[in-house]
C-alpha cells in the first residue's frame, strides 16, 4: 500500500477518521454521514439501492462504489475525479445530491464541536490553539478508509492452502481465466484486488450514448464512455452492478458481457475482439459460482470498521 508520506497511519489518526466516517455533521443538516452509503453490512456500498438518496431527498446519478483495499487504488469515483484518498473525501460533502454541505460550515461546526478540536490537535500532534482545517479533516477520514481492508474470502482461504474450492468453483475460476470464454481477468486480475483500476469503456452504450464518464474529467474523446474498473471482491454482496446500477445479478452481468456489448469507438480491444455467445448457461453458473469465493464475512463484521462506541 503507497501510504503518503504526510499522511502516516497512526492510532489516533485512524480513530478520528472512523469517528468522522460516521458522523453526520458532515451533512448540510446532519443527517447523514459517510456511512449512510457506504455500509459495512453491504461491504460499504448502498443496500441494494441503483441510486443513493441525499438529504434533499434527490436521488444520485451514479451507484455507490464500495470502500474497501483503497489504499491500493488512485484516481477514485467512477471518472476518476478524484487524483487521491485525501480528496475524494471531499466530493460527497459538498455533491448537492448527497450531503449537500458548504466547506466552511464544515469548518466552522467541527472547531466548535465540545470534542473534536482537542482530537485533532492530538491525531496530528499540533499545539493547543491549533484549529481544524479541512486539509486535515481530509487526512484524517483517509486514513480510516485506508483500513478497511478485505483479503479473508474462500478464495484466499483456498490459496493459502487453509480450504478446498469445490469441482465448479474451480471450474468457474479456469472460464474466468481463459481467453475463449470469460476471459475476465484482462481487466479484474487474478489474485490480489481482482481489479487493475483502469478506465474502460466496457460496452455499455453505444458511441456518444448514456454518461460519457472519464471523458467528463479529460475532455479526450479517447476517454468517452470508460469508467473506473471495479474490484469483484465481494461482488456477490454489492448488487447493482455497472456505473449506472442497471444490473441486479452476476447472471445479468455475465449474459450482458456474452451478448450484449455494443460497440464504438473507444470500446476497449479485449471485448471489441470477444466472440458472441461464446459462454454456455453452464459457463456462466460456474463463473457465478466462483465469484461467490470472492465474499469476505469478516469485512462485514469487523469491529475495527463498526460505528465508534
Amino acid at each position: 500500500m503507497d501510504i503518503p508520506a504526510n499522511n502516516p497511519l497512526t492510532r489516533e489518526g485512524i480513530a478520528l477518521g472512523r469517528k468522522l466516517f460516521y458522523d453526520p455533521i458532515l451533512s448540510a443538516d446532519s443527517s447523514q454521514s459517510c456511512a449512510s452509503c457506504h455500509r459495512q453490512n453491504w461491504a460499504f456500498v448502498d443496500s441494494s439501492l441503483r441510486f443513493s438518496i441525499g438529504i434533499t431527498g434527490e436521488l444520485g446519478v451514479r451507484n455507490a462504489m464500495p470502500l474497501f483495499n483503497l489504499g491500493w487504488q488512485d484516481n477514485f469515483f467512477w471518472d476518476g475525479g478524484a487524483a487521491d484518498l485525501e480528496s475524494q473525501v471531499l466530493g460527497p460533502i459538498t455533491n448537492p445530491l448527497e450531503m449537500n454541505e458548504e466547506l466552511s460550515n464544515v469548518l466552522l461546526k467541527l472547531n466548535r464541536h465540545p470534542e473534536y478540536p482537542a482530537l485533532f490537535r492530538v491525531a496530528f500532534a499540533l499545539p493547543d490553539t491549533a484549529k481544524v482545517t479541512i486539509p486535515l479533516m481530509m487526512r484524517a477520514v483517509a486514513q480510516f478508509e485506508r483500513t478497511i481492508i478485505s483479503g479473508d474470502s474462500r478464495y484466499d482461504r483456498w490459496r493459502r492452502g487453509q480450504e478446498q474450492l469445490n469441482e465448479q468453483e474451480l471450474r468457474g475460476l479456469a472460464l474466468f481465466e481463459n481467453p475463449q470464454k470469460g476471459d475476465c481477468n484482462h481487466c479484474h486480475v487474478t489474485g490480489s484486488t481482482f481489479s487493475d483500476f483502469a478506465f474502460r469503456n466496457n460496452g455499455l452504450n453505444g458511441a456518444g450514448q448514456g454518461d460519457q464518464g472519464r471523458y467528463r474529467i479529460t475532455l479526450l474523446d479517447s476517454d468517452r464512455g470508460k469508467f473506473k474498473t471495479p474490484s469483484l471482491r465481494n461482488i456477490e454482496l454489492t448488487a447493482p452492478y455497472m456505473h449506472d446500477g442497471r444490473f441486479q445479478t452476476l447472471e445479468e452481468v455475465l449474459e450482458f458481457y456474452n451478448s450484449g456489448v455494443q460497440d464504438s469507438p473507444t470500446l476497449d480491444p479485449n471485448l471489441k475482439h470477444a466472440a458472441a455467445g461464446r459462454m454456455s448457461a453452464q459457463d456462466k453458473a460456474d463463473i457465478v459460482a466462483f465469484l461467490k469465493t470472492l465474499t469476505d464475512p469478516s469485512l462485514l463484521s469487523n469491529p475495527d470498521f463498526s460505528p465508534p462506541q
